[in-house]
Formats: structure tokens, C-alpha cells, sequence
């Protein structure tokens, strides 16, 4: 989502802003912008819409260029108001405050009202502008560019990560952050701020996660934290493991051909530590996992996207494999629902940023509905809010993830519930210790099996051409494939702006096959498993009504090739756990390979945020 990127130093702080915003380009924007404080003591601000580049260009044409060693910035996805440099961000008040802002405000109308009777004039169409006014006018009764803040934000609803600058401190900026991430980087020649710990790798790996209410005071050698109540606090350094190699792109020609790429070492890193030569181990999760896993009688799963895609085939997991019931819901409508939450629940929320703001409401409210239920976090990010908001915790170790269109977060995802399956199935003795060693065993194969897949690639990039001119695309599977299957569309639309849909290959005649002719691309799942003669039934169906089709197989699967039908091996002897994880491969190459021939932006598809932290 929206991006920040601030700090005071001894130097000239315009590079480094420009250098942060463009590190966080990854999580989407449509437009961007900065404010330095200069020597003079006046704001300065440049706006741009579109890339950092066109913000670069506008910096670069000044006469008076933009000069300090204290200043913020912003990427912008627009929420109130279109891209347009009005609506771009720092936002200034009369000269006296300027703002970045990432959230959104829910009263700004309220108080708008408001502030346009006390004088205060509008240049925006953004939520943002009223914290700006409302800082101003709390600085005209506070003694303390401090206080005046902590006044402001009382008056908030909503969500806000916030860094603040005035020419009346001029040695000072205030950040602050409720619901939405902000980081301190404490480095050697100053202090900064960003929304994302990799604007800042290039002059820190030390970092403060400032906690929900926190108020920070930073000048360049002195960091104060404030939390909700005013009182003075001390937050943890801690130090990244985020090595800058890691955020570039080396010989690849995308972050996210990079990252499909780098799935067979992810995954032996998630699984580093968590197995043993033929057990899981199930402190892996926390170190009360094994007692919370005795006591639960059923699991709910929220998640959005990708990782809601994870948790549909964590359920088949759970429910066949591990024997305990299993519920998973889209957090955006979890949230809203009243739901109803029976004591001794797993309460499982799968987020690779941590900080999705849907799925951490969700968690947040299921708490208050039932104090009686166990929270578990699947996460990406150590530090992140939803892992301080749950009970236990098992980190994915799938290193950045810069693409837009996860990749290497969704297959770890997916480690990380076949270790969940077979851990409380163990604990509950619904899994026997032959079929833990077989599962773990299929978990060790899994970096070779991929990289087995990974060798279909010129094959998959010479079916991608089919997909030229075509609009919409259907793609099948049944059982675990069926979420994959959606995972597969997910990919398709998000990256090359094809309309794809999923469905399960029995509702076929419910409906879906009316879309089928010759024009339509249908993309089929076939395992070799219990449901493998069913499939090859349905997919006589489609090839009857004369579709294009594209069959993702098991070697041993032997669907028969017909009529303008391409099946592809894809490797042998799959089981219930890593079968799943194998074909996630090939739809993520496919989907890449389309959006190179559609010449669509695949890092950066257009709309869309790495990390959605507003709703």
C-alpha cells in the first residue's frame, strides 16, 4: 500500500528519500512526493504522479533544488480522491505542519466541517489534509511540537502511520502510528522513519517497531517513544536479517521470475529447524504449541487472497489428514459477520506481510468475541502487528517478496499448514508415526521436486503465446487442486489482466460449461489420486465443446492428449501434501510468461498493493 520514508540527519536527506521511495515501489502507488526542511526553515515539497522516476525528473528540473538534512516522503495508492498532484502527499498546513500519511482517516468529513469553520482551506480531496489542519491548530495551544500532536490524534478515527515535520521544530520529526506498520531505523549519521523496514537497508539494519499508539520524537542523535497513555517508553532494537543482495534483482529480469526461482531454497528454509530425520517439531509454532494443540476442537482460518488460496488447501489438509474440523473464511467478511466462535478454537491467520489490516481485525475481534480461543499466526514478517497480536507464531522464512503476485510467501504458506497438519494431527494421535515420517519425507523432496518443475519452463513459455489475444481463461481442478486451481486464475489476472476464474471440475455442468468454445483457454489439475478418473470424465466434457485445453499432470496420471490439447508432465509420485505445492509451479510460470506477451507490468500490476494495510 502506501508508502513513508523520512529522517533528520547531518547530510543532505533528498537522496535518501529518493533511494526509499523507490525501494518501496514494490508495494504500489500511483503517485509521490517529499518535503525537506531547508536551511532557510521553510517547506519545500515536490509532487509527482505516477513512478518515483517522474518525482525524480520534476526534483532534477528545479532551479532551486530541494536541499536539508530533515525531511519525509510518500508513495501514494490513491483511496480519497484521484492520482493527481493536489491529492499527492506530504500535505501542508499555512507553512506550519506538514504530514505523510498511510491509513485512512474514518471522520475526516466531520472534521473537515469543522476546520473549514475555524478558516482552514482544502487543496485535496484526501482524508489526509484534516490531520494536518488538526496538528496546526493544536500547535497554536501547545507548548511542544510533541504535544501538539499527541492532542491531534486524539481526535482521529481510523488507522494512520504518520511522520510529521514544522518549520517551527525544526530539528524534529514526530511519527506515530495506530493500526498501519511504522519503523524507526536508528543509524549512524541520523534517525529515520519508513513503513517498511527496506527503505531504510541502505543506512541501517537497526530498527525500533513502534508499538499501536506510540508517539516518537526523533532528532538526530536522541530517539524518545511516547505510548497511547503519554508515558515515556524503551521499544527493542532489533537487528534485520534482510541482506540488500536480497532485494535485487540480480540476473533475473523480474523480482517476480526472481522469486518462483528461489522456492526451493525458501522452502528449505522454512523447513530448517521444524523437522527432524522423520518428525516434526512442533515447537516450531511456540513453546506452548503442544498444549494449545491438545486442547482444540476445531481450526478457523482467515485470510485474504493468496493467503485465503492457502488456507482452502490447509483445510482438505486438516480435515482428512489431522481429523479436526476446519472453517476458512475471506477476513474482509469474516470481520462483519458477527460470527459465532466456540471455545477451544485455533484461531489461524495467514498473512505474509503481518500487517494486512482485514485479517488483523479479524484476529482482533475474535479475540473480544471469545477470550477462550488460541490465536496462531503463519507470518512472513517477525516483527510484524499480527504476531504481536497472537498467541503463537510460525514464520515463513521466504525472504523479501518484492513482486506484487506472491509467489515463494504462498508455497511457504503451504509448508507451513502441512507442518500445522501434521503436528496436531501427531499431538492428537489422528496421524500415526509411519505417516509422519511419510510426510515429512514428501516435505525433504520438495526443493528437488520443484526444481524438477522448474525445467518445464521453456515448454510453459511456448503455451503462453496462445494466450495473446484472449480476454478470459477457466481453470479446473478437484479436491486440493480446486484452491490451486484459484490460486492459478489469481496469478493469471493479477499480472496479465485476463479474466480467469476457478472452479471445481464436478460443477462443470452447474453452469461453467456454458462459457466453453473454442475461444475459451481452460487450464486443468490432474494429480494422480482418487479423484483422477472423475477429472479425465470432466475434461471429455470440455474437449467436446471444442475448447483449447492445457492439462498440468502427474507423469503417472497418463491423461490421454486429444484435439488442440497440451498435456504436460509435470513430475511423478505426488502425495497429499506436496502435490499441491508442485503444481502451484507451473500456473506461477504461465502467468509470468503471459504478462511478458501482454507486456503488462509484472512487478507493479496496475491497481494493486503488496501489502493492503487499509481496507
Amino acid at each position: 500500500m502506501c508508502g513513508i520514508v523520512g529522517g533528520v540527519t547531518n547530510q543532505d536527506i533528498t537522496p535518501l528519500l529518493l533511494d526509499g521511495l523507490k525501494r518501496l515501489e514494490y508495494r504500489g502507488y500511483d503517485s509521490s512526493g517529499l518535503v525537506v526542511l531547508s536551511k532557510k526553515n521553510s517547506l519545500n515539497r515536490a509532487r509527482s504522479v505516477g513512478k518515483v522516476k517522474n518525482l525524480e525528473k520534476n526534483l532534477k528540473a528545479r532551479q532551486n533544488k530541494i536541499k536539508g538534512n530533515i525531511g519525509i516522503a510518500h508513495t501514494r495508492w490513491a483511496t480519497h480522491g484521484e492520482p493527481a498532484n493536489h491529492n499527492s502527499h506530504p500535505h501542508i498546513s499555512n507553512q506550519v505542519v506538514s504530514v505523510v500519511h498511510n491509513g485512512i482517516i474514518e471522520n475526516y468529513l466531520e472534521l473537515k466541517d469543522s476546520q473549514i469553520k475555524q478558516g482552514y482551506k482544502f487543496t485535496s480531496d484526501t482524508d489526509t489534509e484534516v490531520i494536518a489542519h488538526a496538528i496546526a491548530f493544536s500547535m497554536k495551544s501547545s507548548n511542544t511540537f510533541l504535544k501538539s500532536v499527541q492532542k491531534a490524534i486524539n481526535t482521529f478515527d481510523g488507522s494512520y502511520g504518520l511522520g510529521i515535520v514544522s518549520p517551527k521544530y525544526p530539528n524534529i520529526i514526530i511519527a506515530t502510528r495506530k493500526g498501519s506498520p511504522l519503523v524507526i531505523g536508528v543509524g549512524k549519521e541520523g534517525n529515520y522513519i519508513a513503513s517498511d523496514q527496506m527503505a531504510l537497508l541502505s543506512v541501517t539494519k537497526k530498527f525500533i517497531f513502534l508499538e499501536d499508539g506510540d508517539v516518537a520524537e526523533l532528532k538526530l542523535k536522541k530517539i524518545t517513544i511516547y505510548d497511547k497513555d503519554g508515558n515515556k517508553v524503551e521499544r527493542p532494537i532489533i537487528i534485520s536479517k534482510i541482506k540488500e543482495g536480497q532485494v535485487d534483482l540480480g540476473d533475473y529480469k523480474h523480482f517476480m521470475q526472481k522469486e518462483i526461482f528461489e522456492q526451493p531454497q525458501s522452502i528449505r528454509d522454512t523447513l530448517e529447524s521444524r523437522i527432524t530425520k522423520e518428525t516434526v517439531v512442533v515447537s516450531a509454532f511456540g513453546g506452548k504449541a503442544n498444549d494449545i494443540f491438545k486442547k482444540i476442537k476445531q481450526i478457523q482460518i482467515v485470510a485474504c487472497g493468496t493467503s485465503y488460496n492457502a488456507g482452502l488447501v490447509a483445510k482438505y489438509w486438516l480435515e482428512d489428514i489431522a481429523k479436526i474440523p476446519c472453517n476458512v473464511e475471506v477476513a474482509s467478511e469474516y470481520r462483519y459477520r458477527h460470527p459465532l466462535i466456540l471455545n477451544d478454537t485455533l484461531f489461524v491467520t495467514i498473512s505474509q506481510s503481518g500487517e494486512t489490516a482485514d485479517t488483523l481485525e479479524a484476529l482482533k475481534i475474535a479475540k473480544k468475541i471469545n477470550n477462550k480461543i488460541y490465536t496462531l499466526c503463519i507470518c512472513n514478517s517477525a516483527e510484524s502487528s499480527i504476531t504481536r497480536e497472537s498467541n503463537l507464531t510460525f514464520l515463513t522464512h521466504a525472504g523479501p517478496e518484492i513482486g506484487v503476485a506472491s509467489t515463494k510467501a504462498f508455497t511457504t504458506q503451504l509448508v507451513a499448514l502441512a507442518l500445522l497438519t501434521c503436528s496436531i494431527g501427531v499431538i492428537n494421535q489422528t496421524i500415526s508415526k509411519q505417516n509422519e515420517k511419510a510426510i515429512v519425507n514428501g516435505l525433504k523432496l520438495l526443493p528437488s521436486l520443484i526444481n524438477e518443475t522448474l525445467l518445464q519452463e521453456s515448454q510453459i513459455k511456448k503455451l503462453a503465446v496462445r494466450f495473446k489475444d484472449k480476454n478470459s481463461a477457466l481453470f479446473l481442478g478437484r479436491g486440493t487442486m480446486y484452491a490451486i486451481a484459484m490460486e492459478g486464475a489469481l496469478k493469471l489476472k493479477e499480472i496479465s489482466y485476463i479474466h480467469a476464474e476457478a472452479y471445481p471440475a464436478g460443477e462443470l455442468k452447474h453452469g461453467p460449461i456454458a462459457l466453453i468454445d473454442e475461444n475459451m483457454p481452460v487450464i486443468a489439475i490432474a494429480p494422480n489420486d482418487e479423484l483422477l478418473d472423475k477429472l479425465k470424465s470432466n475434461l471429455q466434457e470440455v474437449k467436446s465443446r471444442g475448447s483449447q485445453m492445457i492439462v498440468f499432470e502427474d507423469k503417472d496420471s497418463q491423461v490421454k492428449s486429444m484435439k488442440a490439447m497440451e498435456v504436460i508432465q509435470i513430475t511423478s509420485n505426488l502425495g497429499r501434501i506436496t502435490a499441491p505445492i508442485i503444481f502451484t509451479i507451473p500456473l506461477q510460470l504461465l502467468s509470468y510468461h503471459v504478462a511478458l506477451i501482454k507486456r503488462t507490468d509484472v512487478d507493479k500490476p496496475r491497481n494493486l498493493a503488496k501489502s493492503v494495510t487499509v481496507e
